[in-house]
């Protein structure tokens, strides 16, 4: 039978599980599929999932693609998530909290109040991360505050990986992938870091062990081997972190490509076999222990949209974007700060909101949509500003994504901001496909990454005139921040 790999892809609004074949290209037919969820938003800044949801949600995915396999033999798994999720296990291994996402900003305070005690930018350099709600000292310090009774149940704090791996084996680890987007770990000596521990109140015992992506578990439990047969006992790679993953299926492995994905939210990022020193406005995280990923991601992405949808009595999705497509850029007179779920980079202040200013009587609904996008791309061209130095000089933009799919619109936007041309994926699923990379290589199935790159798809060229607007509206965007 043919070796296939199965990719399990857990993300913000969605769980997905896919056939890959050996060369890491999805199987035509219907080998995918797809079950979303809605995250529990409150009103203090709270973004929560149900750890029991995206368990059965991904439950659902594998049943799904195992009934395909039938004619194929399933020589692995590999298994990506969202970073930075934190998720707090009893001593049996049960959740005992809901998953704090990185859009939760209810900890903005403690970081803060870390951001006045401690040496900010010796941590970035050690950590990779900055002292930001988004990471897990300061969501670790208020969860302590605010209810200590839930944290004295907790035996372990990890990620919505090792619940699965936890649930299907009896036990599991921590991927040095996943532990560098925590805000715990030493990039450099590949451990929990003794300092960020320290204040976030816990200890290395409390924490997973640490393993590489190409430690794979063999030996699901009864219940789940009776289910799946076909992956009774081969090995499922530990799960990596959902934007290595996008890189790995964007072929952006080296400095030569930045890659750039918009989902939910949004991020640019490098992979490179060097340890970079730190750029403040950046993070650094790492794929393996040979491998870092550098990069900055913003917290608005396609929830900008979902959310003028949301408010707003748009037209329908074709009309908006053909609309925005007939604009010049920056000519609806707005001028936006896109923070509705705080910022990450480049300012890395989370305790920012959302401005629109310029508004008045004549202002529509489309003027409103259309400035909040260009608001986000804009914020993409400052964290471009920032990578590019640290990419080759002749360098790709390569750019993937559902939201970029769906819009021109959105990509010509992008490609007249940055001022530098793009090359368009139509891989609408790379974060997928770079599970099934990652895990087709640990089996030695692929002998690097870089051989199973394809060629670079569609470029678009920057317009001169375009950039040249975007250029006056960062400006002003800047000046109105500054003001705030």
């Amino acid at each position: 039978m043919d070796p296939v790999v199965i990719a399990v892809d857990v993300g913000s609004s969605s769980a997905r599980a896919a056939l890959f074949d050996a060369r890491g290209e999805p199987l035509a037919g219907s080998h995918f599929h797809q079950v979303k969820y809605d995250a529990r938003v409150t009103p203090d800044g709270g973004v929560e999932h149900d750890p029991a949801v995206l368990l059965d949600a991904v439950t659902q995915c594998l049943d799904a693609v195992h009934a395909c396999a039938e004619s194929a033999g399933v020589v692995g798994v590999g298994v990506t998530t969202f970073w930075h999720g934190l998720l707090g296990f009893d001593a049996d291994g049960n959740p005992v909290t809901p998953i704090s996402m990185w859009a939760d900003t209810r900890s903005a305070g403690e970081a803060d109040v870390l951001r006045g005690a401690l040496d900010a930018a010796d941590l970035h350099a050690r950590t990779g991360c900055h002292l930001h709600a988004s990471y897990w000292p300061s969501r670790l310090r208020w969860l302590a505050r605010e209810h200590p009774e839930v944290v004295a149940r907790v035996a372990r704090w990890g990620s919505f990986g090792e619940h699965l791996e936890t649930e299907l084996f009896g036990e599991a680890a921590t991927s040095i992938a996943m532990a560098s987007g925590t805000g715990l770990f030493d990039q450099i000596a590949c451990t929990w870091d003794a300092e960020a521990l320290a204040v976030a109140g816990i200890t290395k015992a409390q924490l997973f062990p640490l393993v590489d992506r190409q430690d794979g578990r063999r030996g699901l439990r009864g219940p789940w081997a009776r289910r799946w047969p076909k992956l009774r006992g081969v090995p499922w790679f530990p799960a990596v972190g959902d934007g290595v993953a996008s890189n790995i299926g964007s072929d952006c492995t080296d400095r030569g490509r930045i890659a750039l994905n918009v989902g939910t939210s949004a991020a640019l990022r490098i992979v490179t076999s060097e340890s970079p020193a730190p750029v403040r406005g950046l993070w650094r995280y790492r794929v393996d222990r040979s491998m870092s990923i550098v990069g900055g991601a913003t917290s608005e992405g396609g929830n900008i949209y979902a959310w003028c949808k949301e408010l707003l009595k748009l037209p329908a999705e074709d009309v908006v974007e053909r609309t925005i497509a007939e604009r010049l850029p920056d000519s609806h007179g707005l001028t936006v700060l896109p923070f509705v779920a705080g910022e990450r980079a480049p300012g890395w202040r989370d305790g920012r909101r959302a401005v629109i200013a310029g508004l008045t009587l004549d202002t529509e609904p489309l003027d409103i949509v259309h400035a909040a996008v260009e608001a986000v791309v804009l914020r993409l061209a400052l964290v471009y500003e920032l990578l590019a130095p640290l990419a080759d000089a002749e360098h790709a933009v390569v750019a993937s994504g559902g939201g970029l799919g769906r819009s021109a619109a959105l990509r010509r936007m992008i490609v007249d901001a940055f001022g530098h041309p793009l090359h368009w994926t139509p891989e609408s699923e790379a974060t997928s496909r770079g599970a099934a990379v990652l895990a087709l290589q640990s089996l030695g199935m692929i002998e690097s990454l870089a051989r199973a790159r394809r060629p670079l798809g569609e470029m678009l060229t920057p317009d001169p005139v375009r950039h040249a607007r975007y250029r006056v509206a960062l400006e002003r965007q800047r000046a109105l921040d500054e003001k705030v």
